[in-house]
This record gives C-alpha cells, sequence and structure tokens, in this order.
C-alpha cells in the first residue's frame, strides 16, 4: 500500500453527502424509526431492522433526514430512548461516521480519567485525509480544537504519539525518494534513537512511522531485520511501556497489516475478564467498510468469525445489533 487505509467510504472522503438525494427507503427507514420510538417504551427489533442493516452511507441519509422530517436529531432520540451498551451503540449508528469517533473521542476524553484504548485506536493509524476530516468534524460538533483537546487530556509519551498522529504528516510514496537507501537510513536511525542509546527519544520513532507510507514503512522494517535481527514491532516492545506501547504497536499494525490489526483488537476487547462492550461496539462500527478483509483475517488467526465471537460474548438486543452490522457488512458471511 501507499498510503493509510481509509475507513471511512469514499462518499465520506468526496463530502457527498453535504446536500444529500434521498431515496424512498431512507423516508421509510425514518418512519420506521419514529414508529419505533414512539409511544410506551421503545420497540428494539425495529431499530435492529432499520439502523442495524443499513451501511454507512445509508445511516449518514438517515440521519439528515430524520431531522429534516421530525425536527429532532436523530443522535439525542436515541440517546432519549434507549440505555445501555444497546443504547450508545444505537447513538453512534444514528450518525455520520466522522462525527461517531467524534463521540467515541469525546466519551474517552471526559470525565474521570482518560480512556486510552478508545483513544488511540480512534487517532492512530489514519490517513492524513481521515485525520482532516475528523478535526475538522470534532470542531464543528463540540466547538473545540481536538489537538488542544489531546494536548490537555494526555501526557508523557503517549501524547507525542497522538500529537504526531494529529499532525497527518504521512508523506506521499515516491519511489525516487523512498527507496532502499533511505530505508536503510531510517531503520538506523530508529536504532540509534531507541535500542541504541541511554535513554529512548520516543518522538523521533514516531516521525519515523507517523511520516513513513506504507510500502516505505514495510522496507524500513526489512532493513531493521537485516541490519538488527528483529523487526520494528520488536523494537517498539522493548523500548517502551504500558499505554505507550500498546499504541505505538497500533499505529504500526495499522500502517503494515490493518486487517490483521483491527482483527486483533477485536478479539482482544472480549479477552480477559468479561468483554469491553464500549471497545467492540466502536471497533465493529469503525471497522464496518473493511470488515470483510477484517473477518478473513480473525479466521485465520482465532479459527472462528466474528460473528461467532460476538454470540459468544454478548447477548440480548446488544448481540443482535452487532450481528446485524455484521450481516450488512458482510451478507452471507461465516
Amino acid at each position: 500500500m501507499n498510503k493509510s487505509i481509509n475507513l471511512y467510504p469514499d462518499e465520506v472522503h468526496k463530502a457527498s453527502l453535504g446536500a444529500p438525494e434521498y431515496y424512498p427507503e431512507i423516508d421509510d427507514a425514518c418512519e420506521e424509526i419514529n414508529k419505533a420510538t414512539k409511544g410506551l417504551g421503545t420497540d428494539e427489533d425495529a431499530l435492529i431492522a432499520t439502523l442495524g442493516s443499513k451501511n454507512i452511507v445509508e445511516r449518514c441519509l438517515i440521519a439528515y433526514r430524520y431531522q429534516e422530517k421530525y425536527g429532532k436529531e436523530l443522535n439525542k432520540l436515541m440517546k432519549k430512548e434507549n440505555s445501555g451498551d444497546f443504547g450508545f451503540l444505537a447513538q453512534l449508528l444514528s450518525l455520520p461516521a466522522p462525527d461517531a469517533d467524534a463521540k467515541i473521542i469525546r466519551k474517552a476524553t471526559k470525565g474521570f480519567g482518560t480512556d486510552e484504548k478508545l483513544l488511540y485506536t480512534v487517532i492512530c493509524g489514519r490517513s492524513n485525509d481521515e485525520i482532516d476530516i475528523l478535526k475538522k468534524t470534532y470542531f464543528k460538533r463540540y466547538n473545540e480544537d481536538l489537538t488542544i483537546l489531546v494536548s490537555s487530556e494526555t501526557h508523557g509519551d503517549i501524547k507525542k504519539l497522538y500529537l504526531a498522529c494529529l499532525q497527518g504528516m504521512e508523506e506521499t510514496y515516491d519511489p525516487k525518494y523512498h527507496n532502499a537507501s533511505k530505508a536503510e537510513e531510517d531503520a538506523k536511525t530508529f536504532y540509534k534513537k531507541g535500542k541504541g542509546r541511554w535513554g529512548t527519544d520516543e518522538a523521533a520513532l514516531f516521525e519515523i512511522i507517523c511520516k513513513s507510507p506504507p510500502q516505505y514503512l514495510q522496507m524500513v522494517d526489512d532493513a531493521y531485520v537485516t541490519t538488527y535481527d528483529v523487526k520494528l514491532q520488536h523494537a517498539l516492545k522493548e523500548e517502551l511501556r504500558g499505554k505507550t506501547k500498546d499504541a505505538a504497536l497500533f499505529a504500526l499494525g495499522m500502517k503494515l497489516h490493518p486487517y490483521v490489526t483491527a482483527a486483533e483488537l477485536i478479539k482482544n476487547t472480549c479477552a480477559g475478564m468479561g468483554t469491553d462492550e464500549l471497545g467492540l461496539s466502536c471497533a465493529i462500527l469503525r471497522y464496518q467498510h473493511i470488515l470483510p478483509q477484517v473477518m478473513v483475517e480473525h479466521i485465520k488467526l482465532f479459527e472462528k468469525s466474528i460473528g461467532d465471537r460476538v454470540s459468544s460474548e454478548t447477548g440480548g438486543d446488544y448481540k443482535q445489533l452487532l450481528l446485524e452490522m455484521i450481516r450488512v457488512a458482510w451478507p452471507g458471511a461465516p
């Protein structure tokens, strides 16, 4: 790959939904949602069948159209009518994809302490275009600069990584510039700023990861193996600690092996004592556009489908909503 993958569909990048054209199915979905939330109690099955069964672009259209037809924000309606894991996922589904990511960042940074895992999985490893969309969306939605927010809510080495990612500094791949000689030079720099010195220069390591287009970063990794007999991943594991290590490995993985990295994240939300429902919801939502590729890697790695994992780790309406999202991403998925 000559640039980091996009998680949003092309329609989001083209901003073609700014003045959307609706079709009858969108109006029908809005009417179904309105019926499901009228009167005493909410019809969760109807919400699953409408919001859960739509792809990212269709949900964007529903969010815009619902407010036009009924004079209220669909996201606020979902918050009022639903609760728990199902309720928060319904809120995310009722937002355009960049707004959903902005809401996740808001949740990760507000309250007591910062949820670093929730934050770095949104920010790290994104393409320049999507970092730009995310910063503009966050400011529009919350009237707050995303870089300033992250700078004030995080500390230490992980803050250096976040700020590097938010610069959207990935270079455009140029084979004349991103050549074997430069890769060897950057591999040596990575060593000198890490294992080869007393005290790691984390910012220098993060800059190499963030600036390098994926195809070139793989060349740097290969050069590092040739010279030092280990991969960049191993070097990061040795030089970094805690959440900073996890975030840097995630950023590296999303460039070199994005579908494997996403599959591992989904699996890890279900590991240990209890399922991280919030992390699972955000991962399935964020990777829905690339879920078929992620599913293939998940089956290779863990010998079970994402649907099987969701079925065994969750329950009730929340499980059904997640399974519907998976079905939409890959109809007939194993």
